[in-house]
């Protein structure tokens, strides 16, 4: 029988832990006996946390200012859930650049300033785990989707630093790559495909989402806490500087 995901005694920070996959694995992660942190923009961040017995932080990550006075001076984790995250649809010539700019911020930079704050006191201890919460697209592009995909791609190239600039204290860094999850974020592409394509919702997710995947069916968010979960668990010393897929055979094309 398998060790059982024992975290009493840990702390974890998940960014966008008010719905959808952070939401999962905020519940993955109390469930192991951690202590959570949800930062969010969204208000009812503060109702997660209470359900978890954890703490909330409402912020707009991609406010660099605010970002960096997160949680005062004495912010600290040993787990770092980097999963934030929204998308813009349109063609690059109609991509508004204060969105593309805003989604770099967000999904890129501020996973960067995190783990600068966060990896000092993970060192001193000499353990820490970084999750991030990437996606197919950090391997595979799709139009209109230009600063999703830059920042995924950058995100995927930062994961594999920190894991070499970690591995002598004790920290990793692994990115989870799925393909389209059942997530509000999700929801809000499907009827921006539609329109941008000018066709139905059940045909975008028929036709486009689901057309380079084997597997005929969204990514339930619990599947992505428990795969990230792994990196975290007794298995997790030596899985560091990979991109784990759950993209349902997308990328074995």
């Amino acid at each position: 029988m398998g060790a059982t995901l024992d975290l009493t005694g840990r702390t974890a920070l998940v960014t966008g832990g008010a719905s959808g996959i952070g939401r999962a694995c905020a519940t993955r992660l109390a469930a192991a006996g951690a202590a959570v942190v949800l930062v969010d923009r969204d208000d009812a961040v503060k109702d997660v946390a209470a359900t978890l017995g954890g703490a909330a932080l409402v912020a707009d990550l991609a406010d660099l200012d605010g970002l960096d006075a997160l949680g005062g001076p004495g912010l600290a984790a040993d787990i770092l859930v980097n999963n934030a995250g929204f998308q813009h649809v349109a063609p690059i010539e109609e991509f508004p650049p204060e969105t593309f700019g805003a989604i770099l911020r967000l999904m890129l930079e501020a996973p960067f300033r995190l783990a600068r704050r966060l990896l000092p006191g993970m060192y001193e201890t000499g353990w820490g785990r970084i999750v991030n919460i990437s996606s197919v697209h950090g391997h595979r592009a799709s139009a209109y989707k230009s600063a999703y995909v830059a920042a995924k791609h950058g995100l995927e190239g930062l994961s594999k630093v920190i894991a070499l600039e970690g591995a002598p204290h004790g920290v990793t860094s692994n990115c989870v790559d799925p393909a389209y999850v059942r997530t509000p974020l999700v929801e809000k592409q499907i009827a921006d495909q539609a329109r941008q394509h000018g066709i139905g919702e059940d045909e975008v997710v028929e036709k486009i989402m689901l057309t380079p995947v084997a597997v005929k069916r969204l990514v339930e968010p619990d599947e992505v806490a428990e795969l990230a979960a792994l990196f975290y668990g007794p298995a997790s010393p030596s899985i560091t500087g990979g991109s784990f897929t759950l993209d349902g055979g997308w990328t074995a094309h």
